[in-house]
């Protein structure tokens, strides 16, 4: 079993409302072979929601409030369905300051790039889950 971030198997839940569909994240998920997670969902959280961004080590949104527990709290939810569901991979939102694996965003709101990893995909790194994005299909 793989977990893949909900936007991109076409879930509109990004933090505006939208989806970023991959058309093989899709078949995965209707074939049964993917789980669709969105930690901010998990968390709660509304969709549409402030963007965030991390900002030394916090999730911090766009109007300055620190959103790093509830963040934290839907990453973790994730990680425990990605263990229970015995998940060795998965393929997770680029950029993202909850999903990206490698790349995210400066913390800045200026779409600058830094090296880093999301919450999520930190956490299931650690777990030893191996994480990629959907840039793999581009």
């Amino acid at each position: 079993m793989i977990i893949v971030s909900a936007c991109l198997a076409g879930v509109e839940c990004r933090y505006n409302g939208s989806a970023c569909s991959v058309p093989q994240i899709v078949d995965m998920v209707i074939q049964g072979k993917a789980i669709p997670i969105c930690p901010e969902i998990l968390a709660g959280l509304p969709t549409p929601r402030p963007p965030v961004e991390q900002i030394k080590g916090k999730i911090i949104s766009l109007n300055g409030d620190d959103q790093t527990d509830p963040y934290t709290a839907g990453a973790q939810m994730g990680l425990e369905i990605a263990v229970v569901s015995k998940c060795k991979k998965a393929v997770l939102k680029s950029k993202s300051p909850t999903c990206g694996s490698g790349r995210i965003y400066d913390g800045t709101f200026s779409g600058t790039i830094v090296s880093g990893d999301g919450i999520f995909a930190k956490m299931l790194k650690e777990k030893g889950i191996e994480v990629c994005t959907e840039e793999i299909y581009s």
